[in-house]
């Protein structure tokens, strides 16, 4: 397993600018180990801090005696718990010459820590830390990847039995403690039912007033619903591209499951004989390898959009840089096929090139523009950064 090089150099480079350097993620996604390994490679003091620990909060008691001494690198681990430290790390971020870097891990969004964003503008960097990607463990795992997701332990676990297990427990303590640890406070079973209920609307666009009568409600309260899901890293938006092109496009943004191993379990799905079977294959097999893509190019979800119109015509994933587009479907096909839908996305897009991810064994092209990718190619095929892709 090639680990998370790639997180760990950016790190080391974000705490080269930054006095203040947050890992914002999921719970159980790995972000104390990345931190572990960032500590070890450290040179100088290094102090942690685990704020679900007891003796680690009765340290904190006095936040500013207790972190103005400290030199070298200092680790705070579940950050929201104490949110009021941040107004403390403002003023010790300001000190000439810094005495301190600090690495802050937390499991909810800017969003959610208002005050990081309001007290440590300027000062703060943030790390977005996603489960294991194919770039981790090695793309020749990509379907134990695909099934389990990518939270380590469910991918490391002994059989797709204890993986299953794993992610049951995972979004039981998710429900019934995460949440009320960050203040949300909402019936569990609630949620519960709507994220079971949005996992079938994954890869599809969001129709608040659908869910709403669904569940009886008024329309703000299943887009709070969604806002708590989307800012505790379970639910990602994927915003259309609505650029003017004569016809009428679809304005509301896509809704995706972030880790196909919970999407799976929300399904009740622990085997890939069952994953091959549901109903939802196509749409699982869209999330997983569309964030794959996004990994692969190194960009950000900034300048990634899907793209429909009201005729008909769609494009799952484009990505834009400059003044160049680049269109992206996923199929879980091993003969993919240029469609009238794809080729209206060309056109109307004005797109540099459009790559269709299949489940094959080759990349080949299929037209001047567009190629057949295998999914199991998709590091030797597709270019990170300057969004170049090699032809075969």
């Amino acid at each position: 397993m090639k680990g998370r090089s790639n997180d760990l150099a950016a790190l080391r480079r974000l705490l080269r600018d930054y006095p203040v350097v947050a890992i914002i993620g999921p719970r159980q996604v790995g972000k104390t180990t990345l931190a572990a390994a960032v500590a070890d490679s450290w040179h100088g003091g290094v102090t942690r801090f685990d704020l679900e620990r007891a003796a680690d909060l009765g340290r904190l008691d006095d936040p500013a005696t207790a972190l103005e001494p400290l030199k070298g690198l200092v680790v705070l681990d579940e950050i929201q718990r104490r949110d009021d430290l941040f107004p403390t790390l403002r003023v010790l971020a300001d000190r000439k010459p810094r005495r301190a870097r600090f690495l802050i891990l937390g499991s909810a969004s800017p969003a959610l820590l208002r005050q990081s964003s309001e007290s440590l503008a300027g000062r703060i960097a943030y790390r977005e830390l996603d489960g294991f990607g194919s770039e981790d463990v090695g793309i020749d795992r990509w379907r134990r990847l695909w099934l389990r997701g990518g939270f380590p332990a469910s991918f490391l676990a002994r059989n797709d039995a204890a993986s299953f297990e794993f992610r049951e427990q995972l979004i039981a303590t998710y429900l019934r403690r995460d949440l009320p640890d960050l203040g949300i406070k909402l019936e569990a079973s609630t949620l519960e039912r709507f994220w079971t209920m949005l996992a079938h609307y994954h890869g599809q666009t969001w129709n608040s007033s659908e869910l709403a009568r669904s569940f009886g409600v008024a329309d703000q309260t299943v887009r709070r619903w969604l806002d708590i899901l989307q800012d505790t890293f379970m639910v990602r938006l994927l915003r259309p591209w609505s650029e003017n092109v004569g016809k009428r496009v679809v304005k509301a943004p896509k809704v995706y499951v972030r880790d196909s191993g919970l999407l799976h379990a929300l399904f009740r799905v622990g085997d890939s004989k069952s994953l091959l079977h549901h109903p939802k294959l196509g749409a699982s097999f869209e999330g997983f390898a569309l964030g794959e893509v996004v990994r692969r190019l190194r960009t950000s979800w900034r300048d990634c959009y899907f793209w429909a119109t009201h005729q008909g015509a769609e494009l799952d994933l484009l990505v834009v840089r400059g003044a160049r587009r680049y269109g992206f479907e996923f199929k879980h096909t091993i003969a993919p096929e240029v469609t009238k839908s794809m080729k209206i996305a060309l056109a109307d897009l004005k797109l540099s090139s459009l790559d269709i991810i299949h489940i094959g064994k080759e990349t080949y092209p299929l037209t001047k523009q567009v190629r057949a990718v295998a999914f199991e190619r998709l590091h030797e095929d597709i270019r990170p950064r300057a969004c170049h892709f090699s032809r075969t």
